[in-house]
């Protein structure tokens, strides 16, 4: 698998969480930078989906219990999650953004709805 076309940039609001159903559901983030970032769109505390919780500078919470991860490397930063969440590579060529699920940025699982 390679880049897979997952929404224009112009269409993501800054501080907005997108859900984007591929093979695994990934939560693209657009931080008040403009950098775009995707992650797995599951809690690794209780599988919660993730896009329904904050963005806060480069990370985001879980709306269920309050986790919160690292958007650069899905580490766990806030207690009751205590495993990372898989970060994906993404890019914006051309005002398109793409995820590439195959080139994960760190080693963590994906969790299991």
């Amino acid at each position: 698998m390679a880049y897979q076309r997952v929404a224009a940039y112009d269409e993501l609001a800054p501080g907005e969480a997108r859900l984007v159903e591929l093979t695994e559901p990934v939560c693209v983030v657009k931080l008040d930078d403009g950098t775009v970032k995707a992650v797995h769109n599951t809690c690794s505390h209780q599988r919660y989906p993730l896009h329904e919780g904050w963005i806060d500078d480069n990370e985001i919470e879980c709306g269920l219990h309050g986790s919160t991860f690292d958007l650069d490397d899905g580490k766990p930063q806030g207690l009751p999650a205590v495993r990372p969440i898989p970060v994906y590579a993404c890019k914006v060529e051309d005002g398109i953004v793409y995820v590439d699920l195959d080139t994960k940025l760190n080693d963590a699982s994906e969790p299991r709805h």
